[in-house]
């Protein structure tokens, strides 16, 4: 089967890198852990043309071509929590609907949430959209594969593992900077820095989850997808949360 040919919109124009921009931004997200689009601003600021050189990584992995010309429609698929809660205890799927639904969390809620964020941006109906979507809407399952959570150093440490697999130094800088606000916080031997680091290992070490069929995966029984993709144990991130309840300290409140 021949491989599609990606539309890329003309319309497009080259991104500059804006790094007083993006300081300013994340001076806010400093002072407001909560104005998470604060995070869309930094990312837009700083991550250039990056989006279309990952896409074009993805092209060239094994099932890129054909996840382009099949346009899964993951939003809806990853709502539609019945199909997954009837899939066997231990898959992907159902760790992912367990996820979703403990946390209150949605795949629209993102949606929304993206496009109220962007909605001041040029909008493109091209394939390179459809990818930075794809990316948007895999998000938690990065959550559920790498056991990283959503507290604050959860998703510092995501983010360090998701930079390592895509680039951006948008992401890198929040993840840099998340890091360093909460080892301000956090008691000494939780080694914040080295959380971060280890996170960073794992992500260059494992297969990108953006490149793989998102409807086998969910049916895959969560031990074997992680050992397939080669994604780590996050050893010291779950040690950090050991010190950090030795301590009484809650996770969602550090750096808080």
């Amino acid at each position: 089967m021949t491989s599609p040919t990606p539309f890329i919109d003309p319309a497009r124009q080259r991104s500059r890198i804006k790094p007083l921009k993006a300081w300013g931004h994340m001076q806010k997200l400093i002072a407001d852990k909560e104005d998470t689009a604060q995070v869309f601003h930094i990312i837009e600021a700083l991550n250039g043309n990056v989006k279309l050189a990952d896409f074009e990584r993805f092209m060239k992995s094994e099932q890129g071509p054909a996840l382009l010309a099949k346009h899964a429609d993951l939003p809806t698929m990853l709502d539609n929590h019945a199909p997954l809660k009837s899939l066997p205890n231990g898959t992907v799927g159902r760790a992912y609907v367990e996820f979703m639904e403990s946390e209150g969390l949605s795949a629209a809620g993102l949606v929304a949430e993206s496009e109220t964020n962007n909605a001041h941006r040029q909008q493109f109906d091209d394939d390179l959209t459809w990818y930075m979507n794809r990316g948007r809407d895999t998000h938690d399952l990065y959550h559920v594969l790498t056991g990283y959570g959503r507290d604050a150093l959860g998703e510092a440490a995501l983010l360090g593992y998701t930079h390592s697999q895509h680039g951006g130094l948008g992401i890198n800088f929040i993840a840099f900077m998340g890091g360093r606000t909460i080892a301000k916080e956090a008691p000494r031997n939780a080694n914040i820095k080295a959380v971060i680091a280890e996170a960073r290992r794992n992500g260059k070490a494992a297969a990108r989850i953006v490149d793989q069929d998102i409807d086998a995966l969910l049916r895959e029984p969560i031990a074997d997808a992680r050992a397939r993709l080669g994604i780590n144990e996050p050893v010291l991130y779950k040690r950090a949360l050991e010190i950090f309840s030795e301590y009484e300290l809650d996770p969602a409140a550090v750096a808080a």
